[in-house]
């Protein structure tokens, strides 16, 4: 966002937009403290990242942050007011979908000059970012035999195969109690399949149990899986019960990691990258810091023909505008409005997100509803055109901005962004979720410089020097495209160094169980 501005270094609120009813407190506010901008004083403690009243705002006045509304006066609100939950509603209103209006050509870098990073090409042209070996379980009943196969190679026991990143067991749920036909079984094997085809995985094991609904036999078929000796597959019934399913599966990885071990990075394009776009644990800085940041990487990004994915649709619910105004096409941009219309109904009567209702760090951080949350999650696409709209899990084949379907939660978006191809994701946080996840790795931006300091040992990348004045917007933009392109050449991120993601592959579960 280039129309960020902040405030002379003495002063502790920041103006977003000159049309803007609200500010924002860079640091914590006390009652009766001057505020010379605005002609008065404090009327309330703020903390920092939350709202104060730039001018006196009726009830039922609109309030506009970024020039944008994110709620109304629940009563009358007097300059120099704190402004959250307790004072503002949400109300819904109509929003001109505008299909395609801000559409602008990408000034795409020649192919010659693209950035480049060191990646695995695997035979078929898909480029990897990491190379581990996959264990997926088709039902929860064999989850603890997958769990025990990878358990055996332990760091000294691959030792002898120094190109391999690991052998990650993709435990989940779900698979046999539960309607099928239906969406969530389609849903659970979308995922499953794009775990086996990731880029990232040289080689995959499927263990199923032998009775679940979810069949190892009719999931490969169906998903188009072709078995060789880097995709196996074993059927606990029929092998002979636990342990020598166990044994089996041992067996199975250690044929397969010569072939891994083969494989050596080189130089490609950035136009093979593709990342996954999250935020977790937001507050009041992330739509001002690490938000808008990452999206101006992912112009970048773009430019150079790489994919940036945005995911988790209830988290654009109040600006979905913002992208169907960029939609390449009306097609596009109506996929989007539908698949917020099926949110709508499959969340009604419920207290969720996409009703209103954020998270209590959420609230913490400064973010009073959903609308001010999507406005600063809306921000990490950057400004291109939207070229497609996909369902959760469905493979990405379109590079440039991209959409896919997904809930707000964190493991399950990420999972369905690495399903269809992400090999890496991006997580902005302003509360500081620690999260990580395989086999594509996550690098994680502090959407302020406390926070990253209090959690360095979890954070990679420090947004706040944004708020701090020692970079803008578009330049630490730059350093996060530039930290992409290490992080995917194979340089650990911070969650890697922590052991982190065993245990993030999580399916959407959206189905009836029985």
């Amino acid at each position: 966002m280039s129309n960020l501005t902040v405030s002379p270094p003495v002063s502790p609120l920041i103006r977003l937009h000159a049309n803007d009813n609200v500010l924002v407190a860079k640091t914590a506010l006390s009652l009766g403290q001057d505020l010379p901008e605005i002609g008065v004083r404090a009327r309330a403690q703020v903390p920092a990242g939350h709202k104060i009243a730039a001018c006196r705002i009726a009830e039922g006045e609109r309030i506009l942050k970024y020039d944008t509304v994110i709620g109304m006066a629940a009563r009358d609100i007097e300059p120099g007011d704190y402004v959250h939950s307790h004072n503002m509603k949400l109300v819904d209103f109509e929003r001109d979908p505008a299909f395609g209006q801000d559409v602008r050509p990408v000034d795409y870098v020649p192919e010659p000059e693209r950035a480049s990073f060191m990646g695995f090409v695997r035979p078929d042209g898909r480029v990897g970012t990491r190379n581990f070996i996959g264990i997926l379980s088709s039902v929860n009943c064999s989850a603890s035999v997958i769990k025990n196969i990878a358990a055996h190679f332990t760091p000294e026991r691959l030792a002898a195969f120094p190109h391999v990143d690991g052998v990650a067991a993709f435990a989940q749920t779900s698979g046999c109690g539960m309607s099928s036909p239906s969406e969530h079984f389609d849903v659970l094997r979308r995922t499953l399949a794009g775990y086996a085809r990731h880029p990232n995985l040289a080689g995959v094991l499927i263990v199923g149990l032998g009775c679940e609904r979810n069949q190892v036999s009719s999931l490969v078929e169906s998903q188009g899986l072709e078995t060789s000796k880097l995709m196996r597959t074993l059927v606990m019934q029929e092998v002979g019960g636990t342990r020598v399913t166990i044994e089996a599966g041992i067996a199975a990885i250690q044929e397969m990691l010569p072939h891994a071990n083969a494989a050596r990075r080189q130089p490609v394009s950035a136009s093979h990258l593709k990342i996954g776009l999250e935020c977790g644990g937001s507050d009041g800085f992330s739509g001002i810091t690490a938000n808008p940041a990452l999206g101006a990487a992912m112009d970048i990004l773009v430019r150079h023909g790489g994919t940036a994915i945005l995911s988790e649709t209830p988290e654009i619910h109040g600006v979905e505008y913002m992208l169907t105004r960029r939609a390449v096409s009306p097609e596009v941009g109506q996929k989007l409005l539908d698949r917020l219309a099926w949110w709508e109904r499959y969340t009604a009567g419920h207290n969720a997100q996409f009703n209103g209702v954020v998270g209590h760090g959420n609230q913490a951080g400064g973010l009073a509803n959903i609308f001010e949350k999507s406005l600063g999650s809306a921000m990490k696409g950057g400004t291109t055109p939207l070229q497609a709209v996909y369902e959760y899990a469905e493979p990405i084949e379109q590079h440039g901005f991209v959409f896919m379907d997904s809930p707000g939660y964190d493991p399950v978006a990420s999972t369905g962004q690495i399903a269809s191809g992400a090999n890496l994701i991006c997580f902005t946080t302003g509360r500081g979720s620690m999260f990580g996840s395989k086999p594509a790795p996550t690098i994680k931006l502090a959407s302020n410089t406390p926070m990253f300091k209090r959690l360095e040992e979890d954070m990679d990348i420090n947004c706040g020097v944004i708020l701090d004045g020692e970079l803008d917007v578009p330049q630490m933009g730059q350093r996060i495209f530039e930290e992409i392109l290490r992080h995917a050449s194979g340089e650990p991120t911070k969650s890697e160094a922590l052991g982190l993601g065993d245990h993030e592959f999580v399916p959407w579960h959206m189905g009836i169980v029985s």
